[in-house]
């Protein structure tokens, strides 16, 4: 999708690849059925997961498409209508502190008790592969772009993007767009090593996670650079696109605008595209309400 009026707000051509119209009404969809159709018959045990949500939901979705069960760990404050979903999909939802540290070692008694396959959000190369699939069929009906943009949480969009985008076109800019409140994945890039303990201060639930090892050797060999975006102008960019476009994203998919909006990413007289990632909103918990 376009928009000639935030195009003229922001000085560039923007093209918005809207994952929030995908299955699950997120770009997880895609890592999810990559990794469950891939794994051999031992899987008939089950998977196991943790997510805040929307990965949640995609594995629970593949799973139930591959006729095996998914075990979902997820924080307890995670939002009403991503637990939910969840459970539509026929995933067991185990619920957890809301700390990576918690969520792993609820992930590690799962498997160790039940004999299930972890898919790791983020930290797995079937899942980051599923995932690039994405720019890919942005590149194949917008092949000039000049940059390329999705939001950073673990890192596993990102990835897969980068190594797709630049397979496709080697001169393409591909940025992270990331919350200033949970600013680990800026930092870890700057710095050439993972930030290990940071505290995520953001509405972006999906974009709470640390970087994942795998994910970050692939972004510090192809991406070009991360840009931050503060809570204001995340929620400006998630209301802008409603009220513009008529779409309801979540937060998590308005960091890339808002990161324009902040002036920390210069999209002027450029081809951008902009991976929108999910549109599971709590319609009872907007934050401009």
């Amino acid at each position: 999708m376009t928009s000639t009026q935030l195009n003229c707000r922001t000085g560039g051509e923007l093209y918005f690849k809207c994952e929030n119209f995908q299955k699950v009404a997120a770009f997880k969809a895609r890592g999810a059925c990559n990794a469950v159709f891939l794994l051999d018959d031992a899987a008939k045990r089950g998977v196991v997961t943790h997510s805040s949500g929307n990965h949640g939901a995609a594995l629970a979705w593949a799973a139930a498409k591959r006729g095996i069960t998914a075990h979902i760990v997820m924080p307890a404050n995670a939002p009403l209508v991503k637990k939910s979903a969840v459970e539509s999909y026929g995933g067991k939802v185990v619920y957890c502190e809301p700390t990576i540290s918690a969520r792993e070692a609820a992930c590690a008694k799962l498997v160790r008790d039940l004999g299930l396959e972890l898919v790791h959000p983020f930290n797995d190369y079937r899942i980051i592969a599923g995932q690039g699939t994405a720019a890919l069929e942005l590149l194949e009906e917008i092949p000039d772009l000049d940059i390329i943009v999705t939001p950073l949480g673990g890192g596993g969009l990102l990835a897969g993007t980068a190594v797709a985008a630049q397979g496709m076109n080697p001169h393409i800019r591909v940025i992270g767009a990331e919350p200033a409140g949970a600013d680990d994945g800026y930092r870890s890039f700057r710095g050439g090593a993972i930030v290990q303990e940071a505290t995520a201060n953001t509405i972006c639930d999906g974009l709470r996670s640390l970087l994942g090892e795998n994910s970050f050797s692939l972004i510090q060999k192809h991406v070009d650079d991360i840009a931050l975006a503060g809570e204001k102008n995340i929620v400006a960019a998630m209301r802008m696109t409603w009220e513009i476009m008529k779409i309801l994203i979540e937060s998590s998919s308005a960091t890339p605008l808002g990161a324009i909006l902040e002036g920390n990413l210069d999209v002027r007289s450029k081809r951008v595209g902009i991976i929108l990632t999910g549109g599971n909103v709590d319609l009872d918990r907007l934050p401009w309400q």
